[in-house]
């Protein structure tokens, strides 16, 4: 598909194919830095939970501080279907560009509350309440987040760039998620245990906050996308709203977002989330060296996205999506025997396997959801799903796995895996393939 398109900065015209102009690139660049600070801040919360959390509780039980803190995380993702539907319909109904400043302002906003809150000594109830308000906030942002800045790269981009364009969004995921380890690292290192507690967790919140500012300048400047204006130059962003439209006029590709969604939200939170702790704990590696190859292959991976998304513009969706899951059905259970054999090299081995198939579903699924909409419910129909999605099937696989293992049940993990990977051939297989379609 080549369309003639102008490029508002030059006013030449182009046929627009695979050639990013100035105004696309800049508009990735901005997406995709503004969604990595989102990010950061997300990230940092769970970073630092270990070191703050005996500031936001009453203090005796050190353990118990923690799974309260750990506790308002997961409360965290209960916003984001609120999020995805709420910050989706506003993007949906007022631009991408104004979506994404918003949810920016509520997660660096929620960030700074954080670094300024008083302790439990000082306020007592008070802080613990703070905080759950603060990360109910970010969890809401983070919600609306993923289904504008998807909507917002996949429209920026020449259309034979799409995918490319939309793999951004889970580079700058898997970027903002490695910062904030990194900031944590910085600061334990430089810091002793006192300072930590006492105030240099604050300082990463602040960062994190400060970043904010920053992308949210980012995003001021760049432009609206040409294809929400001209779904409202049209008059189809003042219709129905946008959830009564995604549900009414496109519940199918919904539901597809979820079928879409399961099998690589479940093998990435197996795979990059999950497999440090259970390397440790069932096969017996060392944490450190479990933690070290997780580094490892999540560098690898965000390396490896943007190329894989170029055999999605060149080949489809459908022939990456599949190989990413017919992978994992195929290969589930010789992975984990092989891992059981222990070792550095062999868990290494193991997750650059893992992560080269996943690179399939992430690099894709930004554009795949995008491509499932028209503008006027783009923003909702990916956010709302997405997040419900991940919430009901990534949000539980770490529990679900530690349960298999505490009862005995580790050496059927790899069915885990399998079942989800078969679950995504048969969504894969049987839906359209969307490369090349026009965004109307």
């Amino acid at each position: 598909m080549t369309d003639p398109t102008t490029d508002s900065t030059t006013g030449a015209s182009f046929e627009a194919g695979t050639k990013l102009t100035p105004r696309q690139r800049k508009a990735i660049v901005a997406g995709a830095i503004g969604n990595t600070v989102e990010w950061v801040d997300w990230a940092v919360y769970a970073t630092l939970a270990p070191i703050f959390a005996s500031q936001f509780f009453a203090p005796g039980d050190e353990t118990v501080a923690l799974l309260s803190t750990l506790a308002v995380f997961a409360v965290g993702f209960i916003m984001r279907p609120i999020g995805g539907a709420v910050l989706g319909a506003y993007a949906d109904r007022h631009g991408r560009k104004k979506g994404l400043m918003l949810t920016i302002s509520l997660m660096a906003g929620a960030a700074f509350v954080i670094a300024i809150t008083p302790t439990y000594a000082a306020i007592g109830i008070a802080a613990p309440l703070i905080l759950l308000l603060a990360r109910l906030v970010q969890g809401f942002s983070a919600g609306g987040e993923f289904g504008s800045s998807s909507s917002f790269l996949v429209e920026s981009a020449a259309p034979k760039r799409r995918a490319f364009a939309g793999s951004w969004q889970q580079v700058s995921v898997g970027a903002g998620a490695l910062i904030a380890s990194f900031m944590g690292f910085v600061l334990t290192s430089t810091l002793d245990d006192a300072a930590m507690q006492s105030w240099g967790w604050r300082v990463a919140f602040a960062v994190g906050g400060l970043l904010g500012l920053v992308g949210l300048w980012l995003r001021v400047s760049v432009e609206e996308t040409e294809s929400f204006q001209r779904a409202s130059g049209e008059g189809r962003t003042s219709g129905k709203h946008p959830i009564i439209g995604m549900l009414t006029e496109h519940p199918v590709a919904a539901l597809r977002v979820v079928g879409i969604t399961i099998a690589g939200t479940l093998t990435y939170y197996v795979w990059i989330s999950y497999m440090p702790g259970y390397a440790s704990t069932t096969i017996g590696i060392p944490l450190e060296e479990a933690l070290l190859a997780n580094t490892i292959a999540i560098a690898y991976f965000l390396c490896l996205l943007p190329f894989v998304a170029l055999l999605s513009d060149r080949y489809g969706r459908k022939p990456t999506l599949l190989a990413f899951a017919i992978g994992f059905l195929l290969l589930a259970w010789p992975l984990f025997q092989l891992l059981s054999l222990g070792g550095f090299g062999t868990l290494l081995v193991v997750e650059l396997i893992g992560v080269t198939l996943i690179a399939g579903y992430s690099a894709n699924c930004a554009v795949v959801m995008a491509e499932q909409f028209p503008a006027e419910v783009r923003s909702t129909g990916i956010g709302l799903p997405y997040a419900l999605a991940v919430a009901i099937f990534g949000g539980t696989a770490p529990y679900i796995l530690t349960w298999m293992s505490s009862n005995g049940l580790a050496d059927y993990v790899w069915l885990y895996v399998a079942a989800a990977a078969l679950i995504g051939v048969a969504v894969y297989a049987t839906m359209p393939e969307t490369k090349g379609q026009e965004l109307t």
